[in-house]
């Protein structure tokens, strides 16, 4: 009967023999990656060493040498190979350069301090689960489960290479996202307040806030999204808005006007209420700025990076009443104008730039204007608001 082959990625017994002049040769088969058994050898003073400098090559061999990721592999050295697939991905428009700089940073900060010198056969569902554990008690749920991502994906890529039969990450424990806080809109009094108070503060004055705030109360736009429209998206004649780019900080390059919103449904045409585009009109006239610069400049005419405005949001919000003020306040007040003003939540979704309403509206194709009817409904945001429903829906 014939002996079993090896498995693959295996070596057999180590024979040793000694060397005419000192020192020892220590041999064995390894079945390789292609289903070859080759033969492997190395030498050294001893035994032992010959021994060693035998496995230290085998090792060496499986971990890099042919560009596999085996059972052998560390998770250190799998997280270079699965961090240049994700930047491969961002220069092909697949995933946001915001998204590669999270996960390098949670790589650098936990994943790899944690459990980097792990090979690969050795990230078991329960070290896996233990470590994620101890990051959500001591770091929180956002990076625990960011890092939860991240090690999915990396021992994801581990399985297609066969050096795992599935994936450990799936089996531990899911993440709570915790507590969240409830979106809350301004309401008609908060405002007109927000806003003139707004425009008594000279630092708020000098970095935009109250055109700024006026801009994303009529559109509902994100803040990178407001900081990405160049004075080219704007159809004075149309009224409407082309939310086509979002302004982004990428690592080691700098702001970037990226050419995608945040998803693919955040591409839209919106129309204005009167009042933003009087506004935008007398801005423009004001400016004389290139058509291909942005609405809302810094000094120096360039981009604005979206972190530094929302420092400032937060430095200038001024009284305790609005401590609770953020950008994404502006985004639910329009949200919740348009609900009292009985637009359809589609339609809402739309103008917002959600990819979904419920579970059963996962995908629409073709959605790029949008209806009228939601600048109608913002006609009377600043001068003559509704004061109806609440408007605090959760998912806004």
């Amino acid at each position: 009967m014939p002996r079993p082959p090896l498995e693959i990625g295996t070596y057999g017994k180590i024979r040793y023999s000694a060397l005419p002049g000192g020192g020892w040769r220590a041999r064995t088969q390894f079945r390789d990656f292609d289903g070859k058994t080759r033969p492997v050898e190395r030498t050294g003073k001893t035994q032992g060493k010959a021994a060693q400098r035998l496995r230290n090559a085998i090792r060496e061999w499986t971990g890099s040498t042919s560009g596999e990721v085996t059972r052998e592999t560390k998770l250190k050295d799998l997280a270079v190979i699965w961090m240049q697939q994700v930047e491969d991905e961002v220069e092909q428009g697949e995933k946001s350069p915001n998204t590669a700089t999270t996960y390098g940073s949670i790589l650098d900060r936990h994943v790899l301090p944690g459990l980097g010198e792990l090979r690969i056969r050795e990230a078991t569902v329960a070290r896996i689960d233990r470590f994620l554990a101890a990051l959500l008690s001591n770091v929180g749920s956002s990076s625990a489960k960011t890092a939860r991502t991240v090690l999915s994906g990396m021992l994801g890529l581990a399985a297609r290479y066969d050096a795992i039969t599935s994936n450990p990450t799936r089996d531990t424990r899911r993440i709570s996202a915790g507590q969240t806080k409830q979106p809350r809109a301004l309401d008609a009094d908060e405002r007109a307040e927000w806003l003139a108070q707004l425009e008594k503060n000279e630092k708020a004055v000098r970095w935009d806030l109250p055109d700024l705030s006026k801009f994303m109360m009529a559109t509902g736009v994100r803040i990178g999204e407001a900081l990405g429209v160049f004075w080219e998206d704007i159809d004075f004649e149309a009224g409407t808005v082309d939310v086509a780019h979002t302004v982004v900080r990428v690592k080691g390059k700098g702001l970037y006007r990226k050419p995608r919103p945040k998803t693919k449904k955040s591409e839209r045409v919106l129309p204005l209420p009167s009042w933003a585009l009087e506004m935008l009109k007398e801005r423009w006239n004001a400016e004389a700025r290139p058509m291909a610069s942005p609405v809302f400049a810094s000094t120096s005419g360039g981009l604005r990076d979206p972190s530094n405005v929302l420092r400032v949001i937060r430095q200038t919000r001024g009284r305790e009443e609005f401590l609770w003020v953020t950008s994404h306040t502006f985004r639910k007040t329009t949200a919740t104008a348009l609900d009292d003003a009985d637009v359809p939540t589609r339609l809402i979704a739309d103008h917002l730039g959600h990819a979904r309403v419920s579970m059963t509206q996962d995908v629409y194709l073709g959605r790029k204007s949008v209806n009228p009817a939601t600048a109608a409904a913002l006609e009377g945001l600043l001068d003559n608001p509704s004061t109806g429903k609440s408007g605090d829906k959760a998912g806004r």
